[in-house]
């Protein structure tokens, strides 16, 4: 069984509980994990409050040359790594390579740059401003993108001079322990990195609420993030939440229609949507509305679902049996109120493994709980609208303001109308995800940013000093 990485070696739990590790598609334990205590994340903040101050001294291009290193092992290392993500996860192999793994090298690679390029002083008339790192900092991680959404918390708050405890998700934590031997590989300073695999309301909460903690860093549920942010509120920790997502495709008539369906329908499916920056509502004039739903359908049934390692296909499993059973139970809630189910459904595609068919619906309206709520699977919403107005007004109708697109024949026209969601990101005309611009949301979806200077940006307390 693993140990946990805290202080710079592995140790031994102090709970003797465990956590399986489950193959998605084949529904089979392929290792088992430590269910950390609190008296493990004691252990862990004890070490890494230690560590903070000689880490926070050392030279931005000292600790910018170990990011580096540790980014070029990440690469190197890619294959195997995505093929650890591909079986504890599910994403097809060469997603898992391309975008869970090799992304993430990007972004750390990105933060071994910042961390010396990044200016730390300024002047402002008689007051020298001064940029420091906030402390020790508890990353907590979801499953979907089990290596990236961890990079993009400890890559700039290493870079910022912080040290860390991670929990990863108890779902998926074996990337967690690949980049944890990356690190010791490298040769960071011990306890300015610390890994604590354990289950939220224990590990988590734990993390949140610990006096030694000076900011908590969460991905996840809105839910959950309340419950974080409620925990350190108690000690008026700095807080950086990562939420959920329903987010836009405004498709205006002047669009290529044939090519905003199909890239909406790849954005929705992608991971087998469980991403929570998923174009999960396609909001389509009324004119071109049936055209739509036709294109959709049949850019769904191109998608196969199968084994994450064979070459054929586009959607795995779900993480497991509780995710598989929330996104059918959404699809029945769909038709029940009166959604027409036009590709997909509930029914199993494999006997083992924990699939789902990619699903469209049509005739859905503002409010209907499809329309509203994270699924977090590959089902895809068409919405009608009549008028420009009505679509921006249907698009920032939620909760949620994460992400989303527009469409037009004209890039004015679509800027103008991407200018009017309340969303942290929108691509406009297909623009492609850059992992080196700032992510968050607005509204429930979350608080700050992530990757970028903005990201960095998070992990560093601002002083001035009057001269």
């Amino acid at each position: 069984m693993r140990q946990l990485y805290i202080g710079g070696s592995w140790t031994a739990s102090a709970s003797d509980d465990v956590i399986e590790v489950v193959n998605p598609a084949t529904e089979e334990i392929i290792d088992r994990v430590p269910a950390g205590s609190p008296d493990d994340v004691e252990v862990a903040a004890a070490a890494a409050r230690r560590a903070f101050p000689g880490w926070a001294d050392m030279a931005a291009s000292e600790r910018g040359k170990l990011l580096g290193a540790a980014a070029e092992l990440l690469k190197q290392r890619s294959e195997e790594i995505a093929k650890t993500i591909a079986t504890d996860m599910g994403a097809p192999l060469g997603f898992a390579l391309k975008v869970q793994t090799l992304m993430p090298a990007t972004v750390l690679s990105s933060y071994a740059q910042l961390a010396e390029s990044y200016p730390r002083e300024s002047r402002i008339g008689n007051s020298m401003v001064v940029r420091e790192p906030i402390g020790v900092v508890a990353a907590i991680t979801p499953w979907n993108y089990p290596l990236h959404q961890i990079v993009c918390k400890v890559g700039p708050a290493l870079a910022a001079g912080c040290t860390v405890v991670l929990k990863p998700s108890e779902v998926a934590p074996l990337a967690a322990y690949a980049l944890a031997e990356i690190f010791a590989e490298v040769g960071l300073p011990p306890g300015v990195f610390n890994l604590v695999s354990g289950r939220g309301p224990v590990i988590g909460e734990a993390m949140a609420a610990h006096p030694e903690v000076d900011m908590v860093s969460f991905t996840g549920s809105t839910a959950a993030g309340r419950r974080v942010a409620s925990l350190a509120a108690e000690s008026v920790k700095r807080v950086a939440l990562e939420l959920g997502g329903k987010s836009a495709n405004i498709i205006l008539p002047d669009a290529d229609l044939a090519l905003a369906v199909k890239v909406g329908v790849a954005n929705c499916f992608v991971n087998a949507g469980q991403t929570c920056s998923a174009w999960s509502r396609m909001i389509v004039h009324r004119d071109q509305y049936d055209e739509a739903v036709g294109l959709a359908v049949e850019a769904a049934r191109g998608y196969r679902v199968g084994d994450p390692f064979d070459e054929s296909t586009r959607i795995g499993p779900l993480v497991s049996a509780t995710q598989r059973d929330r996104v059918v139970r959404y699809v029945n809630r769909g038709q029940e109120e009166g959604a027409r189910l036009v590709a997909g459904g509930t029914e199993r595609p494999h006997e083992r493994g924990y699939y789902v068919e990619p699903t469209v619906f049509a005739a859905v309206e503002p409010g209907m709980t499809i329309e509203q709520e994270e699924i977090f699977g590959p089902v895809l919403s068409l919405i009608p609208y009549t008028t420009e107005d009505a679509a921006v007004q249907i698009a920032n109708g939620t909760k949620y303001g994460l992400a989303g697109a527009v469409w037009s024949g004209d890039e004015d026209r679509a800027v103008a109308v991407a200018r009017r969601l309340r969303t942290g990101q929108v691509s406009v005309n297909g623009g492609r995800f850059n992992p080196l611009a700032p992510f968050g949301g607005y509204k429930q979806s979350g608080v700050g940013r992530e990757l970028g200077e903005q990201g960095l940006e998070e992990y560093l307390e601002t002083k001035a000093m009057q001269l």
